[in-house]
């Protein structure tokens, strides 16, 4: 049997898991009567509630060619399409011997396209584009193809790679087709373009065993269990074998004692694996990404792909508010750190230093939605955490000068909010690199902005558009620093006790800004309540009740009627806090609190932090 391993690049919600849905159905991997969710490859709870993909997943189906020939093996990896997980991205490419570009018919080449795609046009892989929806109605499929070209050029394809194969599919109906026109059909064409066009691994199946460590996983049973692809050689159960790292040095000598291939959903233990095939291996306790495993007569490691630097950081400390306990399993300091540390080793991405204190932790990483879908993670494991304001991580450029993270920002509007976009983002210090007219009364503004600039700006982005508005960002560079940037323009509203809020108190409050709690919330003091309508925080008391006297007044006391409160989702809530707040996650609930619950204790920070 052949065999031909590729990756699937497609910009967030473009229909990637969708068509490998097809895949797995049109070449026999599922039966007819087998009940199969949506997205099967959307495992996790929280890709199937976002609708994106998260974490980087080999599978493989089996294809034999309705005329009779040889049957093909071919292992595809479903790769996340958003920037914030890309150290995913560039270690699953490694594994892969060819890609297949996935492209809205509508929207065409987006940033997180365009990320991947430079990745793997650098590793020399040639694609095949695929345009996808092609049923939509909104359909422009020749100027995706012309951008699609232009991209391929902007990121220095080689003549090779520029003379792709197009096939137009739609994942959802499950056909594909050389011809732009059609609606119907099956997906065979796309597997003959695959075998087609997708070389098999020219690997040396007779040198000694190499494997480089791409994905790591942990099993309750299993241990430790490493993914990638065998490089050269085979590996048999029990084969010795040890662990190298980058510089060459051994950290780990032990036995393969389970091999497992991939067949479609399901890991099968296998007794033995050869150059070219995706596995995945126990039998190591420290080994990690990025370290290679191969028989012990081997002493030079594999080069393992490059990883962009971490570009953001969030201080994850022990929730110590009056609340703190009621609602999590997991609160002290211990457990937080050792949750953090698993993570840390099985994603690159992710960087965690202890404070001197040893009650808080620098988390670093590429993106608030990463580090969003960790604390949401972690929320669902029943952990308790004060979460503080992200940060961007500042560099040096060689003249000794302060550096900052740059992303490029693309966003497509209705021509009329074009104009506030543009005015928001230059306040925000960033420089408009392209306009154009993107059909159907919309516009495609991209820009070049400091990340730093973009904490917290999707909220105030939403409002401004109505909603309508589309915003993709990108890790650019790390560029001169550029000053001062303003940050929230309005103050909070801040109870000043404890107790339960109550509707008599709530009404006047509306007056004054945007309530965040509603009628019999739980509160305490130094606990943010609502927004201010004005720039200085107001310490407020929600919790007054009305005073009972013998006098009654001769009409009928009005019912308080309160508007539904503004409640934050925990992105939403990270990206809104200032620097002297938090944000208190629990398994049920989300909190908004000053970093200093005592107001005494605030002013005198204040002060201080003026001196």
């Amino acid at each position: 049997m052949s065999l031909r391993n590729i990756a699937i690049i497609a910009h967030v919600d473009h229909g990637k898991t969708t068509l490998v849905d097809q895949l797995f159905r049109q070449s026999g991997t599922f039966r007819d009567n087998q009940r199969v969710e949506e997205r099967a490859m959307d495992s996790n709870d929280l890709e199937k509630e976002r609708g994106i993909t998260i974490l980087a997943k080999p599978t493989s189906v089996e294809w034999a060619p309705p005329g009779g020939g040889e049957s093909v093996r071919i292992n595809i990896v479903d790769t996340p399409g958003h920037a914030d997980f890309g150290g995913e991205v560039e270690r699953i490419l490694s594994m892969v011997d060819g890609v297949i570009l996935l492209v809205d018919s509508s929207e065409g080449a987006m940033p997180q396209t365009k990320f991947v795609t430079g990745k793997a046009l650098a590793l020399g892989l040639r694609p095949i584009v695929v345009v996808n929806k092609v049923d939509r109605p909104d359909e422009r499929i020749q100027e995706v193809l012309d951008e699609v070209f232009d991209l391929f050029v902007s990121l220095e394809a080689t003549d090779e790679q520029l003379d792709f194969p197009v096939l137009y599919a739609s994942g959802r109906n499950g056909y594909a087709s050389d011809d732009p026109s059609r609606r119907e059909g099956t997906l065979i064409p796309m597997f003959e373009k695959i075998v087609e066009h997708v070389p098999p691994p020219a690997l040396d199946v007779d040198a000694p065993f190499t494997f480089l460590v791409t994905l790591l996983d942990r099993d309750n049973f299993l241990g430790r269990i490493l993914t990638g692809r065998v490089t050269s050689g085979k590996v048999k159960v029990n084969q010795a074998i040890h662990a190298l790292d980058m510089d060459g040095n051994v950290i780990e000598t032990g036995r393969a004692s389970k091999i497992m291939s991939f067949q479609g959903l399901e890991r099968v233990p296998v007794e033995e694996a050869q150059a070219g095939d995706i596995i995945s291996l126990a039998g190591l306790a420290v080994a990690t990404v990025s370290n290679t495993i191969c028989d012990t007569s081997v002493s030079v490691p594999i080069q393992a792909q490059p990883i962009d630097p971490p570009t953001l950081s969030m201080r994850f400390a022990v929730n110590d508010s009056p609340m703190a306990g009621r609602e999590g399993t997991k609160v002290t300091s211990r457990m937080i750190r050792d949750r953090l540390a698993r993570e840390a080793e099985s994603n690159v991405a992710v960087k965690v230093t202890e404070s001197a204190d040893k009650d808080s932790f620098e988390v670093a990483g590429r993106g608030e939605l990463q580090l969003g879908v960790l604390i949401e993670t972690m929320r669902r494991e029943g952990f308790e955490l004060s979460i503080s304001r992200p940060r961007v991580l500042f560099g040096e450029d060689e003249d000794g000068g302060k550096t900052e993270p740059y992303e490029t920002v693309m966003i497509d509007v209705d021509d009329e909010f074009s104009g506030t976009v543009v005015e928001k983002m230059n306040l925000r210090k960033a420089e408009m690199t392209d306009m154009r007219p993107s059909g159907g009364g919309k516009t495609r503004i991209t820009f070049s902005a400091p990340s730093r600039g973009l904490i917290g700006y999707h909220g105030e982005f939403l409002s401004d558009t109505r909603g309508t508005g589309i915003m993709n960002r990108l890790f650019e560079k790390y560029g001169p620093h550029k000053g001062k940037i303003e940050g929230r323009k309005n103050g909070v509203l801040i109870s000043n006790g404890a107790g339960e809020a109550n509707a008599y108190a709530l009404g006047p409050l509306e007056e004054r800004g945007v309530l965040m709690v509603g009628v019999g919330e739980a509160l305490y003091e130094g606990m943010i309540i609502g927004e201010n309508a004005k720039p200085d925080d107001l310490e407020v008391n929600p919790m007054k009740s009305k005073a009972l006297t013998n006098f009654r007044a001769s009409g009928k006391d009005d019912a308080v009627r309160l508007t539904p409160p503004w409640k934050l989702t925990l992105e939403q809530a990270i990206a809104y806090i200032d620097d002297d707040e938090l944000v208190e996650v629990t398994p049920k609930t989300i909190r908004l609190r000053k970093r200093w619950l005592d107001p005494n204790e605030r002013k005198r920070m204040s002060r201080s932090k003026a001196a």
